[in-house]
Order: C-alpha cells, then structure tokens, then sequence
C-alpha cells in the first residue's frame, strides 16, 4: 500500500508548512507526545477530540508525522479564506444532517472516498464527537468513525489491517495569543481485530463496541472535567502540590498525566467523602478570588522578594529592556497597525469561546499581508527601492524580536506589581502562604482518603 501521492504535493507541502508557522506564532508552546504510536505507513484514522475549532485540524495537520486528510464540515469548503487550503490537502466534506437534506448520497460520497483513501494506505483525521465546544468534557460519539473503519475493512484487497489512533488535544488558554499552551496526546491504537469477525461484523455491533472503545481511549488521553472552573481549580490544586513536593511533575505530559489522575481522584472522593470535597472546593475559589484580586499568583507566594533580589532582578532586566528598545520598536511601529485591525475584527465578529483562536488567525493571516503590502508601498513611495528593501529585510526579525521583548515586559510588570504589593500590605503574603499551607494540608488529608490510581 502506498500513501495518495496527491496528499504529498506541493499544495499539501505549502499548507502543513504555513499551518506549523502560525501555531508557532500564535502558542507560546506546542509539545506532541506519543509520535511513536503512529504506524509509518498503512491505512489510519487519526481521532481526536474537538475543542479548540478549526485549530484543533491544524494541529493534526502540523504534528502527524505522515500526511492526513482531513474530514471538516461541508460549508467549510465553501468559505472563501479557509475553503481553498482544505481543497490543497485533499479535505473530505461531511455533511451534517440539516445539510445534506434529502440526499443521503452525499455522505455516501464520503464513505466512499474514506473508503478508497484508507484502501490506497493513506491516513484520514476526524472528530467524532461531531462538532466543537469549549468545555472540557468529551461529547457523546457518533458511530461514523467505526463505520468509516469498517467498511474500509470489509473493502480491503490486503491483509493489512486499519489502524485506529485516539489523540487528545489539551490547551492552556486556547484563545490567547502567546500565552497559550497546546499538548497533542498521541495514545496506542485502538483494539479492533475482534470486532472484524465476519458474523459479527454483520449485525451492526461492532460500530457501538469501536465507538465505546475509542470514547475510553480518549479520554485516556485528556484532561476530562465538568467544566472549565473545576479545570481551572484543579490547576490550581497542581500548583499546590507541586509547591510542596519534589517529585512534582517536570515535564508536559508528566503533568498532563497527573492532571488525569487527580481528576479521577476528585470523582472518587465526590462519591466517598462529598461534603468535605465541596468544601474544599469552596476554600480553593476563595482563595483564587483572593489572589487574583491582590494579583498574587500562587506560585508567586513562594518566592523571597529580599531587597537584594529585587534590585539585581531590576537592574537585569530593566537593562535588557531598555537595551531591546529601539529594535523593538521598529517591530511595533512596522506591525500595530495589522495587530489592532486583527483585534477589531475579531472584536466584531461574533463567535463563541472556541472560535476564538481561529478567528485571531484567520483574521491575522487576511489583514497582516494586506497591511505589510500597503506599508511597503509606503516606503517604496517615500524612500525608492532602498527604503522598500530595508523595510522587506527588518519586517520579520524585528516582528519577533518585539515579541520576545513584550513577553518580557509583560513578566517584569506582573514580577513587580506582586513586589508592590508585598511593600504595601506585608501582611497579605503572610496570610496567603499561611491559607495555602492550610490548603495544602487538607490535599494531603484527601489524597490519603482516595483510590491509588492503576498502574500506568
């Protein structure tokens, strides 16, 4: 089997290369683990859960080791902007019930071509939940994957049997810009040989036992909680611990997987000792409304502001931003205007939470070329070709340089407003660490009451 070399062409190559730059632009961070789960070659569908919008294709597309094609909501093709680069690497329409109308032929169209891509050995993405929303719970699944992967099978020429790979997508701030963290979670495919017995294959089964199957997969690889409140209490429980313990979590997917753990652990806990959980919680928004107001992060509880820090922290960065300003400023001057036109459109288009970081790259990707074509046409007019030069040379460099110099300033603002804080009301901090030690006792109390997770 070989993979569609369609898929491999000069469109797809110029896609996933433009697609892997604006995440890199957009996230401060993009970390993949488990590419070794992917087979290198034969018939694959990669299925990940669907929370972060058109964002959550493009990561699938810039982080699969193997070429993709990518299932997406038929009236997506239709869209002007995003239309043609879904064209370009070989995306397949669905169409949704209230779509496709009376014309059952035309998800018929899909399976088949599923059918003929996965036959020819490529590999096809899709979200089985069917649709995106910004908690961070997993929906219930259509049946449509399986389905794709059984018919595939039932058509195949070759022994080679269709690999079914679940993929969680787990974000920090999904829809902000560089602060925003995403992790793609690639686990081990999913058991399928006994659900393609010919007997059963037949009564419809198996669609219903893939379905459930791949639900746990999933799961296996996101951080599912009720909503984003407890997400974000239960990173703060994270902070908590880790404070505490020096055999917290130091990489991104060790904290992913802790993150699931004490996730499975609250739920177990909510069943065994509920009051004293829904207290605890209660202590938890207190205290995250507490310092958040103050502008205290917990992780800022526990550093020592001493005089001397302070100052050769000052001075440090104070010097290097001082240093970094005229380059940065070329890099402000030469890209505000594009930025706050992407601010306002995405401002005024109406869109929900997790639209938000397609429509800051969709609208990036529209208004900065238009605003650095009338910016060069500027200083073509007013300088000659060495003015339009030298504007083509700085446009970029100095773009991220403002970036890396902001992201700095914007770290010694929130360092010196906690430091400000500290000289105003020294009692505050003291009575804060004092709350989060009290806070980190009583986790201490519940990990103790709760279920040793399995063996990983």
């Amino acid at each position: 089997m070989t993979e569609d070399p369609a898929r491999t062409g000069a469109g797809y190559v110029f896609v996933r290369g433009l697609t892997r730059l604006l995440l890199r632009l957009f996230y401060a961070r993009t970390e993949v683990v488990g590419t070794e789960n992917v087979p290198a070659f034969g018939p694959l569908i990669v299925a990940a859960n669907h929370h972060n919008s058109i964002v959550d294709a493009m990561l699938l597309l810039a982080t699969m080791p193997r070429p993709i094609r990518v299932l997406a909501n038929a009236p997506l093709f239709r869209h002007p902007l995003i239309g043609p680069f879904l064209r370009m690497i070989g995306g397949l329409p669905v169409h949704r019930r209230k779509e496709a109308g009376d014309d059952p032929g035309k998800n018929a169209d899909l399976f088949a071509a599923t059918t003929a891509a996965l036959n020819a050995g490529g590999a096809i993405a899709i979200f089985p939940e069917g649709r995106t929303q910004p908690e961070p719970a997993l929906q219930e699944l259509r049946t449509g994957t399986a389905r794709m992967l059984l018919a595939a099978e039932s058509g195949a020429r070759s022994a080679v049997r269709v690999t079914l790979l679940p993929v969680g997508l787990v974000f920090d701030e999904p829809g902000a810009f560089r602060t925003g963290r995403a992790f793609v979670l690639i686990g081990p495919p999913v058991e399928t040989a006994d659900c393609l017995e010919p007997g059963l294959a037949a009564s419809g089964t198996p669609a219903r036992i893939l379905t459930d199957r791949l639900a746990d997969a999933l799961r296996g690889q996101i951080v599912e909680a009720d909503d984003r409140q407890t997400l974000r209490l239960l990173k703060l429980v994270e902070e908590l611990w880790r404070d505490d313990h020096a055999a917290s979590p130091t990489t991104d997917a060790a904290r992913v997987a802790w993150l699931q753990d004490a996730m499975r652990a609250y739920r177990a806990l909510r069943q065994l000792a509920p009051d004293r959980v829904a207290a605890f919680r209660a202590q938890l928004e207190a205290f995250d409304a507490e310092t958040e107001k103050a502008g205290l992060a917990a992780e800022r509880l526990s550093r020592n502001y001493s005089p001397g820090l302070v100052a050769r922290f000052g001075v440090e960065e104070g010097l290097s931003l001082l240093l970094g300003i005229p380059l940065a400023a070329i890099g402000i001057v030469l890209h505000v205007v594009p930025y706050q036109l992407t601010a306002l459109a995405v401002r005024l288009i109406p869109h929900t939470d997790e639209e938000e970081a397609t429509d800051k790259i969709a609208a990036g990707l529209v208004l900065y070329p238009i605003a650095w074509l009338a910016e060069a046409a500027v200083a073509y007019a007013v300088g000659g070709r060495l003015a339009l030069v030298v504007f083509l040379v700085a446009l970029l460099p100095t773009g991220f340089f403002a970036l890396a110099w902001h992201a700095r300033l914007e770290r010694v603002a929130r360092e010196t407003r906690a430091f400000v804080t500290f000289l105003r009301n020294r009692e505050l901090p003291a009575r804060l660490r004092q709350r989060r030690r009290e806070l980190a006792g009583e986790l201490e109390e519940l990990v103790r009451l709760a279920p040793q997770p399995d063996a990983r």
